[in-house]
């Protein structure tokens, strides 16, 4: 389960739907309606939020936002708390999303370059819409390997 940091324009098509059914499954597990993932460090930051359903829906909807401006068609009735306005944010470590940026620009490198050369001088990307970024190291629940 890969849940990005990262703002979704950056993901390429594979990403993006496998993002938003990925965070689906988290939501499912969040709502008490799957048995399996349920310790999944990835669910551990959404957990934190004194709303955590408001949270993944408010994250379901910057997904969806991004897959509207591409002209791909996700289904909203599918987020639980489609109506998540003024969840606030979570945070997010510039060691979090650094990491997240070399994962995803190693992947982007074999299956879209030329989505990755859209982006050629960018070292620390956009974070998700939900979250803010704040210094800090690589998330405790991270479990992907520093690229390089």
């Amino acid at each position: 389960m890969r849940i990005w940091s990262l703002h979704p324009e950056y993901l390429d098509r594979q990403g993006l739907v496998a993002c938003w059914r990925e965070t689906l499954l988290a939501q499912a597990v969040l709502a008490g309606r799957t048995r399996g993932y349920t310790s999944h460090p990835q669910l551990e930051r959404f957990r934190d939020a004194p709303e955590p359903l408001s949270a993944v829906g408010a994250y379901l909807n910057g997904i969806a936002a991004e897959a509207d401006a591409r002209g791909y068609r996700f289904d909203r009735t599918r987020i639980d708390h489609g109506e998540a306005e003024g969840v606030g944010s979570l945070t997010v470590t510039t060691g979090q999303i650094s990491l997240e940026w070399a994962h995803l620009s190693a992947k982007l490198l074999v299956r879209d370059p030329e989505r990755l050369a859209r982006w050629p001088h960018v070292t620390l990307p956009k974070p998700h819409p939900l979250f803010r970024v704040v210094d800090g190291p690589i998330a405790s629940w991270e479990r992907a390997r520093a690229v390089g």
